[in-house]
């Protein structure tokens, strides 16, 4: 049987909540610093700072997620109040909001890489099992992230990652899964996490 294949990685993307309940597509609106100096692209994962505001999280072994930017909105001088499907670095403006998917109990679809962009595979028997993301520099263009979770997986507690099902739909070939579905592992989100930001 042929299986669609994946090409690279994509971020990380909302499909549904633990349990099985319906993602809605409910976010949270959370302000971006105006000028603040790092892309932040469609599927990225996200912190909160600080001062209450939202940054990329380039964590790989470990990791303080409030959860996926989703893209955002602010009021541009030429165009007014727009829409964009990834924060440019540097952008100035008074009213940058990002739109995140902070449910701590959120469920994403991600691809499987052994390094960088190199599609790889899991079997089932790492479902349970904890990973590391893999950090890449979205695409301007798509304006889409390119972080992915790494192939080799383990049960370091203090991992981000905990991998929760495979995806049949697009497994390179029998008993190999080029896409997972995964969870925050324990305490590694804010909303859960007792010391606080």
């Amino acid at each position: 049987m042929s299986y669609p294949s994946v090409d690279g990685p994509y971020g990380l993307i909302p499909i549904n909540l633990i349990g099985g309940q319906v993602f809605a597509s409910a976010t949270r609106q959370i302000p971006i610093t105006s000028g603040s100096a790092t892309n932040i692209f469609f599927g990225d994962v996200v912190k909160l700072n600080s001062s209450g505001t939202l940054d990329k999280d380039a964590g790989t072994s470990a990791a303080t997620p409030v959860g996926v930017f989703l893209g955002c909105s602010y009021t541009d001088p030429t165009f007014g109040k727009t829409f964009r499907q990834f924060y440019a670095a540097n952008t100035v403006a008074s009213d940058i909001v990002a739109y995140v998917q902070d449910d701590p109990d959120a469920l994403y679809k991600v691809a499987v890489v052994s390094t960088g962009t190199n599609v790889s595979f899991v079997t089932r028997a790492n479902v349970g099992e904890n990973a590391v993301l893999v950090q890449n520099a979205g695409s301007t263009t798509t304006g889409n992230s390119r972080v992915a979770i790494s192939s080799t997986t383990g049960t370091t507690s203090t991992f981000p990652i905990r991998v929760i099902d495979v995806i049949p739909e697009t497994q390179s070939s029998v008993g190999s899964f080029t896409e997972v579905v995964v969870k925050w592992n324990q305490g590694m989100h804010p909303y859960l996490n007792p010391t606080g930001v």
